[in-house]
């Protein structure tokens, strides 16, 4: 089955840097569009990004570029997002999410933190 499996969350204070990860195993992982959601306490989910299939097309929240960078390596079926500056409001529960036309699979999420 498809599993996607996020990492790299934590605790980090405000200006700090993570880069999470997501593992997925179980498709054909160059064949998805892969995007970083997240979700704060009390709020709905959130698109932060997405990347194409090919890594050829990126898409952001606007209130997010410049800080956060998404990328992908088809060989380790892996994506990653790198977020700099973080800011207390970063602070969410952040979901990695696989799309193939009318195919969508979800991780479980990995907890952000940002706090002095």
């Amino acid at each position: 089955q498809v599993q996607l499996v996020e990492s790299g969350g934590g605790l980090v204070p405000p200006g700090g840097s993570l880069r999470l990860s997501c593992s997925a195993s179980g498709l054909t992982f160059s064949t998805y569009a892969m995007s970083w959601y997240r979700q704060a306490p009390g709020k709905g989910r959130e698109l932060v990004a997405a990347i194409s299939s090919t890594g050829g097309t990126l898409n952001y929240a606007g209130s997010l570029k410049g800080r956060f960078t998404i990328s992908r390596d088809n060989a380790k079926y892996t994506v990653y997002l790198q977020m700099n500056t973080l800011k207390p409001e970063d602070t969410a529960v952040y979901y990695c999410h696989a799309q193939k036309g009318g195919l969508g699979y979800w991780g479980q999420g990995t907890q952000v933190t940002v706090s002095s």
